[in-house]
């Protein structure tokens, strides 16, 4: 990664978004670049976005298949592309005596829908690297920016993703486990000729793993570039963004 890329967005995050959160990246590899793997103490459960608090203060991560022992967070990250038993069932109604529901879905037959639609992604690579924006290095490659953001912020970011763009729907909100609509889903818009940011973190199961009022905003890498290229041209120089950027 080229260090100027970094640096000019650290600038202008500063420059009009003053001391918001940095937002944090991920990108796939077979080494550990500076990155820790969670401490797993035996079958105890390690939920991906729950351990992301951690990289949001400045620790750089990895995970692997056998560190991230949610199904999900295998399947979402890449890792897997088996879901749990019954998971029909586990979206939906549940099965009485055997399985608890968590009632995303009227019926399992809507479930079933669903997964026709659903993406698939699957890696090579023994790990998936995350690290916050101002921790990258040059041999880090992001795939995909990560924004944990409240209202005012995310205003902004989704206003400057249209910047340039006739599509109204430069941002889209997927239905998706939280850590689908952070990783899956964006690193597939990667392939795209017209890239979409995507809104995620509508996950109540993943919902206590962030601050309230905090919802997800990620951003294909070749995006972002684009997004920050815009920023001294776009509504962010105006006097109306302006008013917004003292509340922030």
């Amino acid at each position: 990664m080229d260090l100027k890329i970094r640096d000019n967005f650290l600038e202008k995050w500063q420059k009009y978004f003053n001391n918001s959160e940095l937002p944090i990246c991920f990108y796939f590899s077979d080494d550990l670049n500076e990155a820790e793997l969670p401490k797993r103490s035996g079958s105890e459960h390690i939920c991906l976005i729950c351990e992301l608090s951690k990289v949001r203060s400045g620790k750089s991560m990895a995970f692997s298949a056998e560190t991230i022992s949610c199904p999900g967070g295998r399947r979402y990250s890449g890792f897997s592309k088996r879901l749990m038993p019954d998971f029909r069932y586990f979206l939906s109604c549940g099965i009485p005596g055997k399985l608890k529901g968590e009632r995303y879905k009227k019926t399992p037959a809507i479930v079933d829908k669903l997964l026709e639609n659903m993406p698939d992604m699957q890696t090579k690579r023994k790990y998936i690297i995350f690290k916050r924006i101002d921790k990258l290095s040059d041999t880090d490659e992001p795939d995909v920016v990560i924004f944990f953001s409240k209202p005012d912020v995310f205003s902004g970011l989704f206003t400057l993703a249209g910047f340039d763009e006739f599509n109204q729907y430069s941002v889209v909100a997927p239905f998706g486990a939280g850590c689908a609509t952070i990783i899956q889903i964006p690193y597939l818009e990667n392939f795209k000729d017209e890239q979409k940011c995507v809104i995620g973190m509508f996950d109540v199961s993943a919902r206590p793993c962030v601050p309230e009022n905090v919802l997800t905003f990620s951003v294909p890498f070749k995006k972002f570039i684009n997004m920050v290229d815009n920023m001294d041209e776009s509504f962010l120089i105006t006097e109306s963004w302006k008013i917004v950027q003292k509340r922030i």
